[in-house]
């Protein structure tokens, strides 16, 4: 059906594209840089240098990544926002900047979605809620339990104050109406080594990421914040399944400068449908453990808006301002 979905999608956009002026269908004309608003290595990192593979190959012109890291992807995501709106500045992200740290940050020097043309997203990826494999929780059931009968005996590890991982775990706190202590780390990767030794009695770790750390007894996952069950680890209940109607999902995508030619962006559009009917990108994506997951332009800017209502919600009832 996703395939089907593609190619419809893509056939619309080639008509499209034939019927642009001869300055669009030209485009790239020269290399095109494509901004990651966090350190080389990471997740975001890798899936965009993926992304500027396959569309160099498509275009037959260089598209490049280029690290701008800094206060948690707004360093980046703001040089794109005021770089000049004509294609070969773009960012590739997350929703971390885009939706999370809006909602936490109330002097952040962009605005979502004026400042930006949203132009495709192409993955997704929920978290796993994991404890410490010695911890006697078992299931999210007797952890909502047992932090309702004892408030504010449970810590939880997170990336950092107003990070996505904390208002993940804040959004089920508030939910379910428990009581968990914040404990904030410099990162992901401290965060879940405080958690496999026991210094903190949950945390938020992606699927892929908890899979062989769950298989190695090191941590216990108890429920993943996705709408549907994670193949990474498909014995875990959803958040729904256990009772709790919430969610929590990173999308990875591209946006452009707002004002970036309609033209310009329909082109973009088709280069990443082109690369996202390629079996073997599909497969290499998978096999990194993300679900592939194709919206463009309006649908991807829905996802964003809904994202970013969803987490001032949740800040403004947990008390979380990182200004």
């Amino acid at each position: 059906m996703k395939r089907k979905c593609i190619g419809v999608a893509l056939a619309a956009i080639a008509l499209v594209a034939a019927a642009l002026p001869s300055t669009a269908q030209d485009y790239p004309a020269r290399p095109v840089r494509m901004v990651v608003p966090f350190a080389a290595g990471g997740g975001t990192d890798l899936v965009g240098r993926i992304v500027a593979q396959e569309l160099s190959k498509g275009f037959n012109q260089q598209f490049y990544i280029e690290n701008k890291t800094g206060a948690a992807g707004q360093t980046g995501t703001d040089l794109v926002a005021k770089s000049p709106a004509d294609g070969y500045t773009l960012l590739w992200t997350v929703t971390d900047g885009l939706s999370v740290l809006p909602a936490v940050k109330a002097s952040i020097p962009y605005k979502i979605p004026n400042d930006f043309v949203f132009v495709a997203s192409i993955l997704q990826l929920p978290y796993a809620v994991v404890a410490n494999a010695k911890s006697p929780l078992k299931s999210m059931a007797e952890l909502i339990a047992y932090a309702k009968a004892n408030p504010g005996k449970l810590n939880f590890g997170s990336a950092g104050v107003g990070s996505a991982p904390h208002l993940s775990i804040a959004l089920i706190n508030v939910t379910a109406g428990m009581d968990m202590v914040h404990v904030p780390f410099n990162g992901l990767g401290p965060a879940t080594n405080a958690l496999i030794a026991g210094t903190v009695d949950l945390g938020l770790v992606t699927p892929p990421q908890a899979k062989p750390l769950v298989e190695g007894g090191q941590i216990r996952a108890l429920a993943v914040t996705g709408n549907k069950r994670s193949p990474a680890l498909p014995d875990v209940p959803t958040l729904k399944e256990v009772g709790l109607n919430i969610s929590s999902i990173v999308g990875y995508g591209m946006v452009a400068p707002a004002g970036t030619p309609d033209p310009v962006v329909a082109r973009l559009k088709e280069g990443i449908s082109k690369m996202m009917q390629d079996k073997g990108v599909n497969a290499r994506m998978s096999e990194l453990g993300y679900e592939v997951e194709l919206q463009l332009g309006d649908a991807y800017r829905d996802f964003i808006v809904k994202d970013l209502e969803q987490w001032r919600g949740v800040a403004k009832a947990a008390k979380i301002s990182i200004d």
